[in-house]
């Protein structure tokens, strides 16, 4: 199986890219795994793993701690030889943390007025409270008969802040809701540690993916700033990553994506094609797994994570054991830059014909979401 990822990544003029995907992504027979770089036991084909130093003075151990981060000076993070911009950052988390972005990811974040891929053809007070409408049946002990899906289960994306607009593929001012402050905070620890101080969080796309879940090869190059990074956080079941050219011609690199693990893509690779082919278990003991992201451990006080109850964890917990969440976060306007359309315009229209956009309420000042935006990104 080795020898065939091997000979696929040597054959040149083709869509090398898309030859690699399909092989991780195939079921039967299943691919071997060998030449998968793993960050967490520092084995890579070729030894393309890299050491780096981070700038433990760019974010105190107190800040890190507020949002759930080890001390900078205890990172592990990596780079990989022919990949200048690429970190790769080996779960920085505090033991237990990772409970309280798993359950913003599943039960706060896909809340109105942010936007998900349910919008599409459900009405908003559908989708009103995703996690009340589900978490009961996700709390229930596994049924040998075959259950319809919760809402939560057939969550796909959720976009905040910018809202992405799949059809155009690009960012508006007039899709836009408040960027959650928490995300925002842990995203800037991590940024400035990695060099770049005063990155803004303005745009995010999480993706839920069940075990039988990809994501296509792309790049992401719809903001109009590409000299800020582009922020990768995983939780829940690992995954493997194609990291790969400027071209689909150029062979990628394949590398798992364990829960906590972190990545960021800047200067000449931020501009990079990548994909995920296959979700796989994590390589650690099932209950050990679980017991390293557990609401129950001990951490620092803070006031950014909040403590996540066992109710809420037995609802993340369920959810986790079978599936993973990816956040992408972006800065997506540069210094000065503004969007090209008229602000003025309020609204747009979707592939159905309905009415999409924001409008400004009198009353409070805010911007109040009158519709979704369609399409997703994980196919399953």
């Amino acid at each position: 199986m080795a020898k065939m990822a091997a000979s696929v990544v040597a054959e040149s003029g083709e869509d090398v890219f898309r030859k690699m995907f399909k092989f991780y992504k195939r079921r039967e027979p299943p691919p071997d795994l060998k030449e998968v770089t793993d960050f967490s036991s520092g084995a890579a084909s070729g030894g393309k793993i890299v050491p780096l130093k981070l700038d433990p003075a760019a974010v105190s151990d107190e800040d890190a701690a507020r949002v759930g981060l080890h001390p900078v000076r205890d990172w592990r993070a990596f780079g990989l030889q022919g990949y200048p911009g690429f970190i790769f950052i080996s779960n920085p988390f505090l033991r237990g943390s990772q409970a309280f972005w798993v359950r913003q990811c599943l039960k706060t974040y896909p809340q109105k007025p942010n936007v998900c891929n349910l919008d599409m053809h459900m009405s908003p007070c559908d989708t009103q409270d995703i996690w009340a409408r589900s978490a009961q049946a996700l709390r229930s002990p596994p049924s040998e008969k075959r259950q319809p899906k919760t809402l939560l289960e057939r969550l796909r994306w959720v976009t905040l802040g910018y809202h992405y607009n799949w059809d155009t593929k690009t960012y508006s001012a007039n899709s836009y809701t408040p960027f959650p402050p928490d995300l925002h905070m842990l995203s800037s620890r991590i940024t400035a540690a990695c060099g770049f101080p005063g990155f803004r969080s303005e745009a995010a796309i999480l993706n839920y993916y069940r075990s039988d879940s990809s994501l296509g090869i792309h790049v992401d190059e719809s903001e109009l700033d590409h000299s800020r990074p582009l922020l990768s956080l995983s939780f829940g079941q690992s995954a493997i990553f194609l990291l790969g050219g400027s071209q689909r011609q150029d062979p990628p690199t394949a590398m798992f994506m364990h829960s906590g693990d972190v990545m960021l893509m800047s200067g000449p690779s931020r501009l990079l094609y990548h994909a995920v082919p296959r979700i796989l278990p994590p390589p650690r003991q099932h209950a050990a797994f679980l017991d390293e992201l557990s609401c129950s451990c001990a951490l620092p006080t803070a006031n950014v994570l909040e403590p996540v109850s066992q109710e809420d964890w037995d609802v993340c917990s369920r959810y986790i054991q079978s599936s993973r969440v990816n956040m992408t976060v972006r800065q997506v306007l540069g210094p000065g830059q503004s969007f090209p359309e008229d602000l003025s315009s309020a609204h747009q229209t979707d592939d159905k014909g309905r009415t999409v956009g924001y409008q400004d309420d009198e009353n409070s000042g805010k911007r109040k979401r009158t519709c979704s935006d369609p399409v997703g990104t994980v196919e399953t």
